[in-house]
């Protein structure tokens, strides 16, 4: 895999609200310094950050704020993919000028059972508007969300039209022989599994690491994991990772990941979801930290 992309374990880094639900940026800017810190990359704006209930002006004065706080760009990949491309063109060119190492581009995503080709158009038009040699987009697969999916044939079309522009993948569609089929049919591509209960066979076909939500909240094991995939320890350290992943995914997931920092952060102010989301009930979030504890989690732990 080339150098020049990247890898490891980033975070689809929640987003904190204040009372009002406008994003919280001293909050957030705190957060991903604490990533950064445990050597966790930032995939703001993911899935799991609510980016899609966040407007585009608030996506870039949030990314804007971590560079006024001097946080490292190069550790970052936004998601930059919005239904409407002149949205996604104005935050990908926003977040090159910041020279962050990459975006995450979702495909657009209203409308169902559209064709490669459209899906093929849409890519090259932002390509074509950004207009700039220093883009570096990794696809976002999450068909479960998207209703998108982004097959091997419409892959190899991008990969042929951008060889140096589309250099990598998350995949979240959660089907791990995917990894493989990618990874054979593009050597070298930056494929990041969309869980790190997928890390280690991701690692093991030649993939660069992974972008998982639970990173947020134990990005110390997981780190832990990627550092060590080819050792004795592997299949341990796998196992300790998919003990904590198995109990929050029983819930949804941005209250859950929010409900783990305002527990064990001593920060209620943590527990704000913007709608249509909303938080834990009571019995479900008392219910998630009693079967964390039971696991021995701590917000830092860690191999």
């Amino acid at each position: 895999m080339s150098s020049s992309h990247m890898s490891g374990v980033l975070a689809p880094v929640v987003t904190p609200f204040t009372p009002q639900l406008e994003p919280d940026r001293e909050r957030f800017t705190r957060h991903c310094r604490w990533l950064l810190s445990q050597n966790c990359g930032l995939a703001v704006f993911g899935t799991n950050s609510e980016a899609n209930s966040l407007s585009v002006d608030e996506r870039m004065q949030l990314l804007d704020g971590l560079m006024d706080a001097g946080l490292d760009a190069s550790r970052m990949m936004p998601g930059t993919g919005c239904s409407a491309f002149p949205d996604t063109v104005r935050l990908t060119k926003h977040a090159i000028e910041h020279g962050v190492g990459g975006v995450l581009m979702l495909p657009p995503f209203y409308y169902k059972n559209v064709s490669d080709e459209g899906v093929y158009r849409s890519f090259s038009k932002v390509i074509e508007e950004v207009g700039d040699d220093r883009l570096r987009i990794y696809l976002y697969n999450f068909p479960q969300m998207s209703a998108v999916p982004l097959g091997i044939e419409l892959v190899a079309r991008l990969r042929e039209a951008f060889p140096s522009m589309v250099v990598g993948m998350k995949d979240s569609s959660g089907d791990k022989e995917n990894l493989g089929k990618v990874m054979g049919a593009f050597p070298g591509f930056a494929m990041f599994a969309g869980s790190e209960a997928l890390l280690l066979e991701n690692m093991r076909v030649g993939g660069a690491g992974c972008i998982s939500a639970t990173a947020n909240v134990n990005p110390k094991a997981i780190d832990a994991l990627f550092q060590n995939w080819e050792s004795k320890r592997a299949d341990e350290l796998q196992a300790a990772v998919n003990r904590v992943r198995h109990v929050v995914q029983q819930f949804t997931l941005v209250p859950a990941l929010k409900t783990i920092l305002s527990h064990y952060g001593s920060d209620p102010e943590w527990n704000r979801l913007r709608p249509p989301l909303v938080e834990l009930a009571e019995d479900d979030a008392k219910r998630l930290v009693t079967e964390l504890d039971a696991v021995g989690y701590r917000l830092e732990s860690g191999g």
